[in-house]
């Protein structure tokens, strides 16, 4: 790190501000949850999608997002050398909770394919309306005039209020589409309900990232654009590749698990109100445990804390293979464990990518290399409901619309376990053997010592 990076250690954010900041991860929370926890469900179970292509539904326009947010990321930087700040593109994207209230407002007479294709127009308005306020958010922490360790307190800050979104919409969105009787209508007024809420957040955290702005932001002045020259540098640079390559695994690891909750507490569980209690177990930790592995962090360094988390969460994983036998307390405890490993892996690669940013040229870089981590986030979060959709195909499960009884085969009850268990364990050994490749935090903690 510069010298300016040293000393930017000695600064510590407002914590208004900070809270400001958060506030708009209340909104994001929201699609980054309910999407990955019921669309598919949503789609298999009440719109008569088959599973292949309820899978496909979910991936196709997620890949849009692997071309999409690089160029957002582009324009980010763009609008940051031109304006100063990257206000425009978080405004556009405030327009996000119209196209997750459309996701789930599929007219009465479409079921099967008609019914996905509605759904599939609409995740990729999300998705490009995500992106464009997601990506100039994530740019803020380069931005700012700000440490080491400042970061991470600056990210956890912001994993703490994420939390809190995710467990909150992930409570309700079960229980305001009807529960175990959940309709059409039901799935409506779940999507109107929670995109008020989400409109309200994020306008909150664009008011919040100005005050951060104007109390720490980076006084070097920018050397122009990053453009796709910084694209092409950020794909060269190998302590990103390392980073992102772990990070794609882990996003796909948890997005594959939320997709499965459905399907696990209906159908392994008996009960499909356990829904909301998995998703309780899986989330809630994180409102605990945030400080904690903040602290381990400040004493073992980002990257250590990191490896254990990952190791925690395929150790959980494997519990869960197990299923019924297991017995629901230590099923619950296991699922307690994925969601204490998950905290830290929101918390910790998020406030390593800007010490990667400014280690390889400080802020005129942040939106690009923040297009990619985020094109990154996106791909896992498709992967990961398609690969869980391809454990039900393999095992024949067969698909319904809303109040229809089918009992599925042993070989898809198989699958639907061993999907939600086996496989995540799988790729979190993965993203284990990706992350021990990155070697910057070492020196960006010694430095930060320094």
């Amino acid at each position: 790190m510069t010298g300016l990076d040293r000393r930017s250690d000695a600064v510590t954010l407002p914590r208004g501000p900070l809270v400001g900041f958060a506030t708009g991860s209340l909104g994001m929370g929201v699609w980054v949850t309910v999407p990955g926890l019921l669309l598919l469900y949503f789609l298999t179970d009440v719109l008569a999608v088959a599973p292949w292509l309820a899978g496909l539904t979910l991936l196709l326009p997620k890949i849009a997002d692997v071309l999409l947010h690089p160029w957002i990321g582009h324009r980010c930087d763009v609008e940051q050398t031109r304006r100063g700040h990257r206000r425009r593109l978080l405004l556009a994207g405030c327009v996000l909770p119209l196209a997750f209230a459309a996701l789930f407002a599929v007219p009465g007479g479409l079921t099967g394919a008609a019914a996905a294709g509605w759904v599939a127009v609409f995740f990729v308005a999300g998705n490009l309306l995500f992106a464009a306020y997601q990506v100039p958010y994530l740019a803020t922490p380069a931005d700012l005039r700000i440490g080491y360790h400042e970061r991470t307190r600056l990210m956890a800050f912001r994993m703490v209020v994420l939390t809190l979104g995710i467990l909150v919409s992930g409570l309700l969105a079960p229980l305001l589409a009807g529960g175990d009787d959940a309709t059409r209508a039901g799935y409506l007024r779940m999507g109107v309900m929670l995109a008020a809420g989400m409109l309200a957040a994020m306008v909150v955290g664009v008011a919040g990232i100005g005050r951060l702005l104007r109390s720490a932001a980076d006084t070097a002045p920018p050397h122009g654009p990053g453009g796709w020259r910084a694209l092409a540098a950020s794909l060269r640079d190998r302590q990103f590749r390392w980073l992102v390559g772990a990070y794609l695994a882990m996003s796909t690891t948890t997005h594959l698990v939320l997709a499965g909750v459905p399907y696990y507490a209906e159908y392994e569980l008996g009960r499909p109100g356990l829904t909301t209690v998995l998703v309780a177990a899986f989330v809630a930790p994180a409102l605990l445990v945030t400080p904690g592995w903040l602290a381990v962090a400040r004493r073992i360094g980002k990257q250590r804390a990191l490896l254990a988390g990952q190791a925690a969460f395929a150790a959980g994983s494997l519990v869960l293979a197990i299923g019924r036998p297991a017995g629901l307390p230590v099923l619950v405890a296991a699922v307690a464990v994925l969601g204490v490993a998950f905290a830290g892996m929101q918390l910790l690669p998020f406030s390593m990518l800007p010490d990667v940013i400014r280690a390889a040229g400080g802020t005129e870089r942040a939106g690009t290399y923040t297009g990619v981590w985020t094109a990154t986030e996106a791909t896992g979060a498709a992967l990961g409901p398609y690969a869980y959709a391809l454990c039900l195909a393999a095992g024949g499960f067969v698909a319904s619309t809303a109040g229809q009884t089918v009992t599925q085969s042993p070989a898809a009850l198989d699958a639907l376990r061993y999907g939600f268990g086996l496989l995540p364990a799988a790729v979190m050994v993965v993203a284990v053997l990706l992350q021990r490749r990155y070697t910057l935090d070492g020196a960006a903690r010694a430095d930060a010592a320094g």
